[in-house]
């Protein structure tokens, strides 16, 4: 029917109908008010999975945190025992273990059992595993960043000449195998110190330099290229025709204005770092005196263990699997809510 001959009834009708509601305004007046950090936890909070692998996250650094309480309450520890008394040494072949399944009965004075031939209780060595895993990845990743952070940001604001020379010698790093470097470094380490007193401790700090020096290029390139961006907008340019200073303009200007990108960058390397410190340790040239998931993957992986005795083998590679696959999606969730352009 056409508006000519349509009747008052069908005008009036036509008339009353509800506008078009936009879809966005319920979400615009949700976020209107609040700070990019408040949206962003928002978004986070609304993530079924951020949420789950926060919790996975937390657990793994409540266990590395609380390693000695947690094992003082469960009463195990890292001392070795006598072997004949955890372990039967009359079987041919693989001393099985007493307790734990799959060979024993479960108890809970080792609650995942202990490794076959030593009898070295599962989950002592499971929790300072965790430890020293985090510890070293988490250290890694704040001095990585923290390096990744200045250069980018000198790279970024000052050009020219300076910002060539940076460019050159985050190119020239990247240009460099990571884990060549590793296995070059790691003989003259081990032959240096290999009588300190010491050298577990040394160990860890040679690691944390090596992951630090090859981990800050992908933090320098990022921060660099948001620099650039935002050092021709008006608050920057304002900052200047005011006589600030560089370093006011670079720590209290640009600097805030990069907390997305430097959130992004750490939730990504700490993953990538945790993985290397277990793939180092299994290859022998990470943390090879001291307790160490990999290094318990590399005892498990003699075929003998993992025919007789394979959770020996599974629960630190367990471990490792969760706590990189939850930071790793968490990462994911943390640059997707920071990200003003997505809708999550």
């Amino acid at each position: 029917m056409s508006a000519d001959t349509a009747g008052p009834e069908t005008l009036g009708s036509l008339s009353t109908e509800p506008e078009h509601q936009d879809p966005n305004s319920q979400q615009a007046k949700e976020i209107a008010g609040k700070s990019p950090m408040r949206i962003a936890l928002g978004r986070l909070a609304k993530d079924k999975i951020a949420v789950v692998c926060a919790v996975v996250v937390l657990f793994f650094i409540i266990c590395a945190v609380f390693a000695g309480p947690i094992s003082a309450a469960f009463g195990v520890s890292l001392e070795t025992p006598l072997a004949s008394e955890r372990v039967d040494g009359l079987n041919q072949g693989l001393p099985k273990p007493e307790m734990g399944p799959p060979n024993g009965p479960f108890t809970m004075e080792h609650p995942m059992g202990v490794a076959p031939r030593t009898g070295e209780d599962n989950l002592a060595y499971w929790l300072y595993g965790c430890r020293v895993s985090l510890l070293i990845a988490a250290t890694a990743t704040l001095f990585a960043s923290v390096v990744g952070v200045i250069v980018g940001l000198l790279a970024g604001f000052l050009g020219g000449a300076v910002d060539k020379m940076l460019s050159f010698f985050i190119d020239m790093f990247l240009t460099i195998p990571f884990l060549l470097a590793a296995l070059t470094i790691a003989p003259i380490i081990n032959d240096r110190f290999n009588l300190s007193d010491n050298y577990g401790t040394i160990q860890k700090t040679a690691l944390i330099v090596v992951l630090s020096i090859f981990g800050w290029m992908g933090t320098a390139r990022l921060i660099r290229g948001e620099v650039l961006a935002l050092r021709e907008r008006e608050f920057v340019q304002a900052a200047r025709v005011m006589g600030m200073p560089t370093r006011r303009i670079l720590f209290k200007e640009l600097l805030p204005n990069l907390a997305a990108p430097i959130i992004i960058s750490i939730s990504l390397m700490l993953p990538t770092f945790v993985a290397l410190e277990a793939g180092l340790a299994f290859l022998g040239i990470g943390v090879t005196d001291g307790v160490s998931w990999g290094q318990t993957i590399l005892k498990a992986t003699n075929l003998t263990f993992f025919r007789e005795y394979p959770q020996y083998l599974w629960q630190p590679l367990l471990g490792i699997v969760a706590l990189v696959l939850s930071l790793n999606l968490l990462g994911d969730a943390v640059r997707d809510a920071l990200d003003p352009k997505t809708r999550r």
